[in-house]
C-alpha cells in the first residue's frame, strides 16, 4: 500500500483536513499519477455538504483529476510514465454489459464505481482527487493535450464532458439555436463547445453583469431571465436548452421557449424535485432528457476537441488551505468560474 496525503472531511459540512490514506498496491492494469491540479465541482459540495443520501465519510473529494504519471503495472500499454493523464468522474466498470462495451461507462449495469464517494468491486471506499496521488485501472485514464495546460485542462474531466457530451448527442451544430441556461462553470465551458459545433448560442441567465464575459467566450446572444418580458420575446426560439444550474427552475416556463420537437437537456442536479405541467410537452412535442457525463472515448474525444478549438475553462488557482472559502464562495456564486487546487501546497 502507498500513503498519500489528502484533504477529506470527516462529517458532512466538516472542515477540511490534512490527513494520510493508503492508495492500493499498483496492479498490472493500474497507473499511479502524481496529481498536479484537482478542480472543484458543485457535486464535491452537495456530497461533502450530504446534500445527496449516501455520503461515506470520512470523504476525499475531487474528480476533475490532472497529472503526471509516476508509475505503470506490467500490462499497461497506454500509458508510461511520465505522461501527462486525467481521471475524471469514474475509476472503474465491469467492462463487460453492453454500455461498457459500446464506450458509455458511465451507464455500467453492474454499477460504475464513482471517483470518489463509492465502493470499488472488493467493497472499498473510493478516495478522490484532493490528494497527492492515486492509483486508477488503466482503461479510466485520458491523455492530456501537450497544447493544453494541467490547471486548464482538470475542470473539463468533469465540467467539459458533462456539456460536451449532450450538445453532441442532441446534435448541436449549423442551423441549431441551442440556449445555455446558467453561466457558471458549466454554463460558460458550455457556449464555448457549442460555438465550436457551429451553433447559434445564446445565454439565459439571471445575472444582469455577465454579458460582455458571455459574448467574450463566444455567445451571440445574452438574455436576462429576471425580465419576464424575456420569456415572451423568446417563445418558440430554440431547438435546445442546455440547463447548467443547480437550483430549481421554472420547467414550464422553460419549456415555453423551445421549438416544435425541441428539447431541455438538464445537466445540473439540484436537491430538489422538478415540477411540470404535461401540456408543456404535448403541445409542441418537447422533451425533457438529462445526461449525466460521457465515456472514456468520448472524454479523451472532449479533450482533443478542446484544445483544437481553444475552449479553455476560466480557472482561479487555489492553495490546498483555501478550499473551505472556495466552497463558500461557489455557494455566493464569487468565482469566474472554476476552482482548481494545486496540489503541490498540500
Amino acid at each position: 500500500m502507498c500513503k498519500t496525503h489528502v484533504l477529506s472531511v470527516s462529517a458532512a459540512k466538516a472542515p477540511f483536513e490534512k490527513t494520510t490514506i493508503e492508495r492500493r498496491q499498483l496492479r498490472p492494469d493500474d497507473v499511479s499519477i502524481d496529481i498536479k491540479f484537482s478542480g472543484i465541482c458543485h457535486s464535491d459540495i452537495h456530497s461533502t455538504h450530504g446534500d445527496w443520501a449516501g455520503g461515506i465519510f470520512p470523504m476525499v473529494p475531487g474528480h476533475e483529476i490532472a497529472g503526471i504519471v509516476k508509475d505503470v503495472g506490467g500490462k499497461v500499454t497506454k500509458f508510461a510514465v511520465g505522461d501527462r493523464v486525467g481521471v475524471g468522474c469514474y475509476v472503474d466498470s465491469c467492462g463487460e454489459c453492453e454500455y461498457c462495451l459500446r464506450g458509455e461507462e458511465q451507464h455500467c449495469t453492474k454499477g460504475v464505481v464513482a471517483t470518489y464517494n463509492s465502493l470499488d468491486y472488493d467493497g472499498n471506499p473510493t478516495y478522490g482527487g484532493y490528494g497527492q496521488n492515486i492509483v486508477v485501472t488503466e482503461r479510466f485514464v485520458v491523455h492530456i493535450p501537450d497544447r493544453m495546460e494541467l490547471d486548464v485542462a482538470s475542470p473539463l474531466l468533469c465540467a467539459g464532458i458533462t456539456t460536451y457530451s449532450p450538445l453532441k448527442r442532441w446534435k448541436a451544430g449549423p442551423g441549431k439555436k441551442v440556449a445555455i441556461l446558467g453561466m457558471g462553470g458549466l454554463g460558460h465551458v458550455a457556449i464555448q463547445f457549442a460555438r465550436a459545433m457551429g451553433a447559434e448560442v445564446s445565454v439565459l441567465s439571471r445575472a444582469k453583469d455577465k454579458k460582455n464575459e458571455a459574448l467574450s467566450f463566444g455567445a451571440d446572444h445574452y438574455f436576462s431571465t429576471i425580465d419576464t418580458e424575456t420569456f415572451n420575446m423568446l417563445t418558440g426560439r430554440f431547438d435546445l436548452i442546455l440547463n447548467t444550474v443547480s437550483a430549481p427552475i421554472d420547467v414550464d416556463g422553460y419549456l415555453s421557449l423551445l421549438r416544435v420537437d425541441g428539447t431541455l437537456i438538464n445537466v445540473g442536479a439540484p436537491a430538489e424535485p422538478s415540477q411540470y405541467n404535461v401540456f408543456s410537452l404535448i403541445m409542441s412535442r418537447r422533451s425533457i432528457a438529462g445526461s449525466l457525463v460521457g465515456g472514456l472515448l468520448e472524454t479523451q474525444e472532449m479533450l482533443d476537441f478542446a484544445a483544437a478549438h481553444g475552449i479553455k475553462p476560466q480557472i482561479e488557482v487555489i492553495r490546498a488551505d483555501q478550499v473551505d472559502e472556495a466552497y463558500e464562495r461557489i455557494l455566493r456564486s464569487d468565482v469566474r468560474y472554476r476552482f482548481v487546487i494545486d496540489i503541490s501546497t498540500l
